[in-house]
């Protein structure tokens, strides 16, 4: 029996929140077994963060084919592809016995996990249109706000109970649930006569057209800048909360309870200003909070020599908001200046912000991770780096004469 709409908004956003789940899962859900894999494997602190890295990496290549792949054979088919590999890596990685054989799976895995979220924007962008599909990605940020949360506190239930291996066994469950959920629930939101053709050529001049647009790069930028402001300390987890809070395995809820909390809220947030504020502000809103946030954790670095909970931890709840606030506004830009290619523009934009959070995790997170305070200075770098951007978007969509709009906003006065 072919699939069904969802009965509601509720179920679909419930849906693609999962399948943009598995992604942050795959990440958060190994860091309190970190130690204990790092010692099966015969991996030093460095090694294990290459991990991430190899993940990361894989993923954003990857991210630039999902989004085509799905303009071409519609979202469904790919989004169930995905996850059959995503399940067959999880098993590899759940039977690794060596460091080489779990970086391979690793990278298997990121080659996968991103389908769900990239794909998924582009159905939302499919079903709705202006502030309605504002409104359903908010519900799906706010759900997907939880992985990060639970994820390693699963991690360390499950490593406290059993084995690491145990851990990846977890993800071949829960993406055998995806699998299934999606079956049955998701339909195909891009039609055949929508499809663009699997021609290589053509899908590189798709890419070269939406990588040359300005708007497209300025839009780009400051949403992976602002992100990776709060991705920083997420791939300095371990670090942060067994060296430098000095908690045990199960204390990662301290550090992503109220980050998630703050996400889950500005999604919440943005949700309900749909239609009610005018673009721009909003994303001015956000970018205040993460500012605010950035000073609070520059601060506290050099206040307090020992960091502790809850003053540690609590700016980042402000500047998870600000991102939550920001994100939507910014990727429905992105999705609307391309009606037809939005699956490559969404692997594009994921592309633009994974790169930025790969080299983050392979490259600045050890160097800044060792205190609190080069931490939240590298935090404050990128968050005035990506309110820089939006301040020149702004600059140049004020110079555009009246009633012009470059593509994707109708009105420049009262959108991005």
């Amino acid at each position: 029996m072919p699939p069904h709409f969802p009965r509601s908004t509720g179920r679909l956003a419930l849906l693609l929140a999962g399948l943009s789940m598995f992604g942050p899962f795959s990440i958060d859900a190994i860091f309190p077994a970190f130690p204990v894999i790092g010692e099966a494997l015969g991996a030093d602190k460095l090694a294990m963060q290459q991990t991430i890295s190899v993940y990361l990496v894989a993923y954003a290549l990857m991210s630039l084919v999902h989004g085509p792949l799905s303009d071409a054979f519609g979202r469904r088919r790919v989004i169930l592809g995905g996850l059959v590999v995503f399940i067959a890596a999880s098993v590899g990685c759940a039977l690794a016995n060596d460091l080489t054989t779990m970086l391979a799976f690793r990278a298997l895995q990121g080659l996968s996990a991103g389908v769900g979220l990239i794909v998924g924007r582009a159905v939302i962008r499919d079903l709705f249109d202006g502030d309605d599909a504002q409104r359903l990605m908010s519900q799906v940020s706010m759900i997907f706000g939880i992985a990060p949360a639970i994820a390693p506190v699963i991690g360390g239930w499950i490593l406290g109970w059993g084995h690491w291996h145990d851990i990846f066994w977890f993800l071949v469950g829960f993406g055998v649930l995806l699998l299934a959920a999606t079956w049955m629930w998701l339909p195909e939101t891009h039609p055949a006569q929508n499809r663009s053709a699997p021609v290589p050529r053509r899908m590189l001049a798709d890419y070269v057209l939406i990588f040359t647009n300005r708007r497209f790069q300025r839009l780009a930028a400051a949403g992976a800048l602002n992100f990776s402001a709060l991705f920083l300390y997420i791939a300095s987890a371990p670090a942060f909360v067994l060296d430098l809070l000095r908690l045990d395995e199960r204390s990662f809820v301290w550090f992503f309870g109220p980050m998630i909390g703050g996400m889950m809220l500005g999604a919440f947030t943005s949700g309900r200003v749909a239609g009610r504020m005018p673009h721009a502000v909003q994303v001015n809103i956000g970018f205040a909070c993460c500012g605010v946030a950035a000073v609070a954790n520059v601060a506290y670095g050099l206040l307090v020599d020992v960091p502790a909970v809850p003053w540690a931890v609590l700016p980042a709840a402000l500047g998870a908001f600000g991102v939550a606030m920001v994100f939507p506004v910014l990727t429905l830009a992105i999705l609307d200046m391309y009606p037809r290619q939005r699956g490559s523009a969404s692997s594009l934009q994921a592309f633009t912000s994974l790169a930025l959070n790969a080299a983050v995790a392979g490259l600045l997170s050890p160097m800044v991770s060792g205190s609190m305070l080069t931490l939240a200075l590298a935090g404050a770098a990128f968050t005035l780096a990506g309110w820089l951007v939006w301040r020149l978007e702004r600059y140049r969509t004020r110079r555009l004469p009246a009633g012009q709009c470059e593509p994707g906003m109708p009105d420049p006065a009262e959108h991005v």
